[in-house]
Order: structure tokens, then C-alpha cells, then sequence
């Protein structure tokens, strides 16, 4: 099975009764069963989390040789990740209305194979920023977050050159982790999140595709609340994820870049001479771990695989193709 989180897209797990510990119940539990998913921001309390992203990119120029093995050269292969740690401090906070929360960016390491240079996402470490966000985990301020993508963004480019040339950036790695942090909780239909939910309500959204190749490609992504858990400090609510490609990108969404510019690197010479690309499969599974009683997610996984190929090509004859492997993690570290 896909990547081996043993889970099947479409099913939904066994429900587990939570059982009643020193926090259960506490202001998070409807009529009927129903739960509250609602995002706590306790005074004073920072909380440190760590983002993992990694991507496998595998670059087919002739599928037929690379299946036979008779050209070593057909198949292209770069490995890239990112690790960063985040901690969020609540500002301003209302429970019932917007709460400021600042972010710092306190390390942030990336490796990839083919590019020993330094990553320009990198330098956000030590940077700060301030957004907004409201009790189901919208953000509704995106200001200074958009100011540092921007900024980072034009890291990204090699100086003083004659022609914009982009080195590869993991920046959307970046802005896939924050620009998303409460997705799963802030996608729930405003009519559904003040009744409350139950075990094996079901609801959709949109999540961004971070590449180095400045693709702009959307997944939707079908959530699902498996199960409800006993854990250490409070109720955990288990929440699956499946994943398919969209074509359409949701205005408002951040880029890094404007201008025209070309990509260095193998993954930039496939964007120059195929016009356009399109996602031919995309399929993965999820899993998040949302504390009810705290009002804060624990932990999260993303997994999937996809598949694009050229819309058109300016080399004649050519059918390449690339998959691309991505994962993304976040754990929560500690809280003080």
C-alpha cells in the first residue's frame, strides 16, 4: 500500500469512546457526541514546533530505456529537505474573537543533493513575523507573512547577473507549513464547527504543492475524524487525510517570485523546454493529532506521490516524465 500508513483513502477507522481523564470534557464536547475543534492559545505559553519536509524528485527523459536499463543516463534524481523550528507566542489573545500570535523562525537547515550552495530559505532563520488567527484556526492576516516570503524570495536569485537566473529554494516548503498550519481544523464549515462534530464526519479542502520548480500545483485534500483517543494531557482527536490533484489555484495564495527569470539546474532546463505541465496522478494519505482539550494540534504527517508530464515540448520526440515523493511532518517539541 502507498507509502505504508496503513490506511485506505475513503475508509474510515474504528471509533475509540475517550475516556474521561483529568481534562476530558472540558468545554470541548457537544450534544450527541459531538466534539469542538478549536485552536487555544494559552497566555504566556510559547509553543515550539518542528517542520520536516522532504522530496524525492526522479526526472525520466526516456521511460522506455530507464525500463530496460539500456541508458543510465535517462533517469535524473534530486533529493531534497528541510528542517525547521518554529515557536509561536501568543500577543494579543481572545478566545472568542482574533488572537495576535508572533512566529520565530529559530533554525532552519535544508540539503540537497545536486546544489551544495546555501538554500534562500534558509535565511529565515531568526526572522520574525505576527499574524492573526481566529478560534477555529483561520488566519486572517496574512500581511507579514506574505512581506517575508516576498523578501526571502528575491534571496533566492543568483547577483548581479545579466539574466535572472533562480537557484532551486525550498521557500515552499516553507509556505506549505505555515500559510496551512491550521487547515485541517479551519477548512470545517462554519455551520458544522459550531454544532460540533462526530467521529466520521467528513470535509474538504485545498493544500498548496511545494516544488523547487515553481509549479503553483494544488492537491485537495478529503479529511476525515477517525477517532477520538484518550492521551497523557487530554482528549486526541486522530484526523485522516487522502489527497487528488485540482487544477485550479485558490487566489490570494502566496509567490515568492515575480518577474520573468529562468530555473538553474536539471529541474530547471525540464521547465524551459516543456511548456506547461500537467499532474497525471497524485495519491497519499495523512494522519494529525489534534489535542481537543488544549486546543492545539500535536503532531502531523503527509505523504504522496505525483506524477506530471509536459502539457507541450519544444524538443521533438520527447516524452519524459517526473515523480515526485513528498513528505511533510510537524511535531510538537515542548511548550513554556
Amino acid at each position: 500500500m502507498l507509502l505504508g500508513l496503513g490506511i485506505f483513502c475513503g475508509c474510515s477507522g474504528t471509533a475509540v469512546k475517550a475516556e474521561k481523564g483529568p481534562v476530558a470534557g472540558k468545554k470541548k464536547s457537544a450534544a450527541g457526541g459531538k466534539i469542538f475543534l478549536t485552536v487555544d492559545f494559552p497566555k504566556a505559553v510559547t509553543l515550539r514546533y518542528k517542520f520536516v519536509s522532504t522530496r524525492d524528485s526522479e526526472l525520466n527523459w526516456n521511460p522506455a530505456k530507464a525500463a530496460s536499463k539500456t541508458d543510465k543516463n535517462a533517469v535524473q534524481k534530486v533529493s531534497e529537505s528541510m528542517e525547521m523550528v518554529v515557536a509561536y507566542t501568543p500577543i494579543e489573545i481572545d478566545p472568542y474573537g482574533i488572537t495576535t500570535i508572533k512566529a520565530t523562525c529559530e533554525s532552519v537547515k535544508v540539503k540537497r543533493s545536486k546544489s551544495p550552495q546555501e538554500d534562500a530559505a534558509e535565511s529565515l532563520t531568526g526572522k520574525t513575523f505576527t499574524f492573526a488567527v481566529d478560534a477555529t484556526g483561520k488566519i486572517e492576516d496574512y500581511s507579514q507573512l506574505n512581506e517575508l516570503i516576498r523578501e526571502v524570495g528575491k534571496k533566492a536569485f543568483r547577483p548581479d547577473g545579466k539574466q535572472r537566473i533562480k537557484e532551486p529554494d525550498m521557500i515552499d516548503d516553507f509556505i506549505s507549513t505555515q500559510w496551512f498550519l491550521w487547515d485541517s481544523v479551519s477548512s470545517i464549515e462554519i455551520k458544522d464547527a459550531v454544532k460540533g462534530i462526530s467521529v466520521g464526519r467528513s470535509w474538504k479542502s485545498k493544500l498548496f504543492i511545494p516544488t523547487s520548480m515553481v509549479l503553483q500545483k494544488v492537491r485537495e485534500v478529503s479529511y476525515t475524524l477517525d477517532e477520538i483517543r484518550p492521551g497523557e494531557k487530554g482528549q486526541l482527536a486522530v484526523i485522516r487525510s487522502c489527497y487528488r490533484p485540482v487544477e485550479s489555484v485558490p487566489s490570494g495564495w502566496p509567490i515568492p517570485y515575480t518577474g520573468r527569470f529562468q530555473l538553474a539546474g536539471p529541474l530547471g532546463f525540464y521547465r524551459t523546454f516543456f511548456q506547461g505541465f500537467k499532474v497525471t496522478s497524485l495519491q497519499g494519505e495523512g494522519e494529525e493529532i489534534f489535542n481537543i482539550d488544549a486546543g492545539r494540534i500535536e503532531q502531523y504527517n503527509q505523504n504522496y506521490q505525483m506524477q506530471l508530464e509536459p502539457s507541450a515540448s519544444l524538443l521533438p520526440g520527447a516524452k519524459p516524465s517526473m515523480i515526485i515523493k513528498q513528505k511533510i511532518t510537524m511535531q510538537l517539541l515542548e511548550s513554556k
